[in-house]
């Protein structure tokens, strides 16, 4: 294997704060390579050093000779007063010079401008590069090249960024969270892209299915060192549990071994000989092994949320316009206790308003929103929340209480709740300007959950949450009382969280899908080998039956099928909320055998039903 860059012992710190250290790790060609490690231990200062974007404290980095490099950064820095084509092309300013100098020598019909110019072109390989930069960028949803990126959102901008990168098609990639700010379908296309594309690269990113579908090597920091993986997420996951318990047994074996050593320490005379020395000398290295144990405490998410009475949330009729732009049309819905819904869509079909109606942030133009009294909402921005300036750690938990309620009812000093959440005493009095992406996200968690929500909306939540706390925060959601709302571009934490979907289609559309995202997927793809095999079917007939299939119109469903579409809706959420109760009540430790029993084979019975009814119901959204 042919060596693209090698890192030998690493150093990084702020004042007395060490990142990390002897960090030692190797990238070849063709590797496809994930870092993986919690908030705080450095992975963007790591990515950030190995770009050339900042320096080490110790150390050494060494790059194939002549390798171009592509640094896609977690938030772009990008020119505000360049158009988008400028900026693209800014990242190959060779080729946009030898493009501009092609072009004056055509101009001034100078044959030996020309051709130097051509002979230029062809070392660039330049030729196709204007048609290259046009079909990426259309790929990625962006056709107003001349728009200058001072004007674009978050999401624009980093689609920018990653045009820039991938038109260049660098040597060696260095991703940082590419996955931020892209919808699904941008997600999935950059998955299949870097996948089916030899490339070498070098990425940070949250999203299991990303990491599961792209990368054949996973790296791991942890507690200073180095773990190498050879193989996908799935892999890592299973061979990480592996390590873990063999280290487990291997310090509980120290341990054993130690208290002998300590009670023959204890009574061995003074007059030490050498094979006493060599056994004082084991009986060391056994103490270092049993003290290196993992101290480090996992996150932990146990507060209370307020009681919630029958009504939730009521939707009647709703809409909402911006200009000549619809986002919802004549929306009903009514949320049940204990629901869990996801929503996605393409950007600018409406998620966010969605949001920001229900909590009446925004005003709709008509419908109703009924919303229980009892409803205490936690709403879980994207943008995050603006800390004030030089504000601790401490003071941005103390402003919303003192005190918190756990779920078993007994109460916690915010000192010691932050505990759970790993902020430990001594980043109490931290500023919070100095915490890692990953440790601000994970602090204004905990202001929301402080607030004891019943109702909560959670908006791209998995942004620079590292992978291990998204994990406690999946293991939470699915066992909380209230009501949920996410929208998220991480398809594995919608699998693991969601019982049903909102897909928002544009135009004021919404359906109501009843499954996770991987079935929704599924399905489309069923919807779109159907239409295809369709296609298939009448290219293949004779010009006359041909004419008849294209001038039939598309089947739509009858009156009785639309009812019937419509009673499945209403009858699948009711028997999803049936299960989920009677679920609650079979744990819950206080039913008698016969109830038991009762309420078990009540819960197989919704089953096979929920089955049946969203079998149906998916023959019949093919024509909604």
């Amino acid at each position: 294997m042919i060596s693209y860059l090698q890192v030998e012992n690493l150093k990084k710190s702020f004042g007395d704060l060490v990142l990390f250290e002897g960090i030692t790790f190797g990238v070849d060609q063709d590797q496809k390579v994930a870092l993986v490690a919690k908030n705080g231990t450095g992975k963007t200062s790591l990515l950030n050093i190995i770009a050339g974007k900042d320096s080490q404290d110790e150390g050494k980095i060494t790059f194939r000779r002549d390798l171009r490099i592509g640094f896609l950064e977690q938030n772009p820095d990008l020119n505000a007063d360049n158009s988008i084509i400028d900026e693209v092309f800014h990242s190959s300013e060779d080729i946009k010079q030898a493009i501009v100098d092609y072009n004056n020598a055509i101009a001034a019909d100078n044959k030996d401008q020309l051709s130097k110019a051509m002979d230029k072109m062809d070392h660039l390989q330049a030729w196709d590069f204007d048609v290259k930069v046009k079909q990426i960028l259309s790929i990625l949803r962006i056709d107003q090249y001349n728009q200058k990126i001072g004007t674009l959102s978050g999401g624009e901008k980093k689609r920018v960024a990653l045009a820039s990168v991938l038109i260049d098609e660098p040597d060696l990639l260095l991703l940082d969270e590419p996955t931020n700010h892209l919808d699904l379908d941008m997600i999935e296309w950059l998955e299949n892209h870097l996948k089916n594309k030899r490339c070498t690269l070098l990425m940070v990113t949250h999203d299991r299915f990303f990491l599961d579908r792209v990368c054949n090597e996973i790296i791991e920091m942890d507690n200073s060192q180095i773990f190498t993986y050879k193989g996908n997420y799935t892999y890592f996951i299973k061979k990480r549990e592996e390590r873990l318990l063999a280290e487990e047994a291997q310090v509980e074996k120290a341990k054993n071994i130690l208290r002998k050593e300590e009670d023959w320490m204890r009574r061995m005379p003074k007059a030490r000989s050498h094979k006493a020395k060599y056994r004082i000398d084991n009986y060391y290295q056994l103490k270092d092994v049993a003290s290196s144990g993992r101290t480090e405490d996992e996150m932990r998410i146990n507060v209370q949320s307020s009681r919630m009475g029958k009504k939730v949330i009521e939707i009647e009729n709703l809409s909402k316009s911006f200009g000549e732009q619809t986002i919802l049309k004549d929306f009903s819905y009514k949320f049940i206790r204990g629901e869990k819904v996801g929503i996605v869509g393409d950007n600018g079909t409406g998620k966010s308003t969605f949001l920001n109606l229900i909590t009446e942030r925004i005003q709709a133009d008509s419908g109703s929103i009924d919303i229980g009294k009892t409803i205490v909402f936690g709403y879980y921005r994207q943008e995050g929340i603006q800390f004030k300036p030089d504000q601790r750690v401490i003071d941005a938990v103390q402003e919303i209480s003192e005190v918190v309620t756990l779920g078993d009812g007994r109460q916690m000093g915010v000192k010691e709740f932050l505990n759970f959440f790993l902020f430990p005493f001594d980043m109490h009095y931290t500023p919070i300007a100095k915490l890692s992406g990953g440790e601000k996200r994970r602090l204004y968690l905990v202001t929301v959950l402080m607030r004891k929500p019943n109702f909560l909306i959670l908006d791209e939540p998995t942004n620079d949450l590292d992978i291990m706390t998204l994990a406690v925060l999946e293991e939470y959601l699915t066992t909380f009382d209230g009501c949920v709302i996410v929208v998220s571009h991480d398809r594995f934490f919608m699998d693991q969280v969601v019982d049903h979907l909102f897909v928002f289609r544009g135009n004021g559309v919404v359906k109501d899908f009843p499954g996770n995202y991987s079935q929704y997927r599924e399905w489309l793809t069923q919807i779109e080998k159907q239409e295809k095999r369709e296609q298939k079917s009448v290219k293949s007939d004779d010009p006359k039956q041909k004419e008849k299939k294209q001038d039939k119109p598309k089947t739509k469903l009858t009156f009785k099928e639309k009812s019937e579409f419509e009673q499945l809706e209403k009858d699948i959420a009711e028997l999803e909320s049936e299960k989920t109760q009677l679920e609650s009540e079979i744990s819950s430790g206080t039913l008698s055998s016969d109830d038991l029993i009762s309420k078990s084979n009540r819960v197989g019975e919704i089953m096979k039903l929920l089955d049946e009814k969203e079998n149906r119901w998916l023959e019949l959204s093919e024509f909604a």
